[in-house]
């Protein structure tokens, strides 16, 4: 019976023959950024423990959220929701059969980060005026 030899290439294609582009970036991102989420939800389901714990509790959560390193947390959050939450449109325009062509995949790809800064700075601008 003959030895079989291992194969010198790859069996599939991987990231290193791959060129970067902006639709691969953004597909990445969305799948960070999804889990990024899951911490946010748990810090979100802490606060509410800890409203639901007393006024001591609610006034410790309350400080370290109001903190710089707490506010800086809160806006990453915040970018991180609305940039899955655009991404996640960026696909229901593809399930719904549109936008597969390579400039508007490209245009849609960049334009969603764009759009999820923008909407962060405005949702936090909007909550620091009131």
């Amino acid at each position: 019976m003959a030895e079989s030899r291992p194969a010198a290439r790859p069996l599939s294609p991987h990231l290193q023959i791959y060129r970067w582009s902006w639709t691969m970036a953004m597909s990445i991102a969305h799948r960070a950024t999804g889990s990024a989420l899951y911490g946010g939800t748990l810090l979100i389901a802490l606060w509410l423990i800890a409203a639901a714990s007393g006024p001591a509790a609610y006034e410790t959560a309350q400080w370290i959220a109001g903190s710089f390193l707490g506010r800086l947390v809160l806006f990453g959050y915040t970018f991180v929701l609305l940039h899955h939450m655009v991404g996640g449109l960026r696909h229901f325009v593809w399930d719904l059969g549109h936008g597969f062509d390579p400039q508007t995949r490209t245009n849609l790809a960049k334009y969603s980060v764009v759009v999820s800064g923008a909407l962060t700075v405005l949702v936090w601008l909007i909550a620091l005026t009131r």
